[in-house]
């Protein structure tokens, strides 16, 4: 595919047309920000999972039923839920609800982050993946939550979390700016950005990917350290004798100039460049 999006010029201005998705599903202010982020220098199209679909990587639903509804978001605007995956909505966005391919397509805004390696998990991710495969560049949004400055309480002393997107929108709404005049880098056709809610410093640093995000193990009713997580509510039918469960902690330390690092240590947004061909080169020599 070509590096350089072909916009359509109506009247002497550029018409961008951008589809948004995300993994978090379609009642989540997370698509809402991304919208609001684009709107004023887009034509926007929203379709988006009818349930939260994190951590589904690319999965797509072939040969089976999807259910599209009309749903309206919270500003009234007009959105479209599908009961599948990310990867189902970028399709049927594409291909069915929009008049024509969109320009870029959108994925986010996350709640929650997405670096290293580990993005080929994210729904979010693989959702601007399956974007590429259909020859339209996109860009996987998310906002890394502090959970230090994120958990607020209310007058009635209820705790929430308290989703901050507005560096998350600015940077968004440049980055699109820049990809409008410019198109993309030579050899980019997916950028993946992660903006924190508690940060340092507003400029965005390019960055690769680190090795991993997550270290996971496998827990079972005998971990007393992880006990409150895993006797969650149980259904009368299961025991948990013969349960075990994947957990996961965020990794602390990343290399330097890597997502991780710029995110986490730096606490600045980090703009990481992908191509969705992952050959490595050729091994001749081999």
């Amino acid at each position: 595919m070509t590096n350089i999006l072909l916009i359509k010029t109506f009247l002497g201005f550029v018409v961008m047309n951008i589809l948004i998705s995300n993994d978090d599903g379609v009642f989540a202010p997370g698509l809402l920000a991304a919208k609001q982020a684009v709107e004023d220098i887009a034509n926007v199209t929203v379709v988006a999972p009818r349930e939260n679909n994190s951590s589904v990587g690319r999965r797509l639903t072939l040969f089976k039923h999807l259910k599209i509804s009309p749903y309206e978001l919270e500003d009234e605007s007009m959105a479209y839920s599908v009961s599948g995956s990310p990867a189902d909505c970028v399709v049927v966005g594409t291909n069915y609800v929009m008049d024509e391919k969109p320009d870029l397509v959108i994925c986010g805004i996350n709640q929650g982050v997405n670096i290293s390696c580990d993005i080929t998990s994210s729904g979010t991710v693989c959702a601007a993946l399956e974007a590429v495969s259909l020859d339209i560049p996109a860009i996987a949004v998310s906002l890394f939550v502090d959970p230090k400055t994120a958990f607020k309480q209310d007058e009635n002393g209820e705790w929430y979390v308290d989703y901050d997107f507005t560096l998350a929108k600015k940077v968004l709404h440049d980055l699109v700016l820049k990809i409008k005049s410019e198109g993309f880098p030579e050899g980019v056709n997916l950028f993946n950005l992660n903006v924190p809610s508690n940060y340092d410093c507003e400029d965005v640093k390019i960055t690769h990917l680190a090795h991993k995000m997550l270290d996971k193990k496998v827990i079972d009713n005998t971990d007393k350290e992880k006990e409150e997580i895993f006797n969650y509510p149980l259904d009368e039918n299961q025991n948990s004798d013969d349960l075990i469960m994947i957990v996961s902690d965020l990794v602390k330390q990343y290399p330097e100039g890597s997502d991780g690092y710029a995110l986490i240590v730096e606490k600045r947004p980090s703009l990481t460049p992908l191509n969705a061909n992952m050959t490595y080169h050729e091994l001749n020599d081999w």
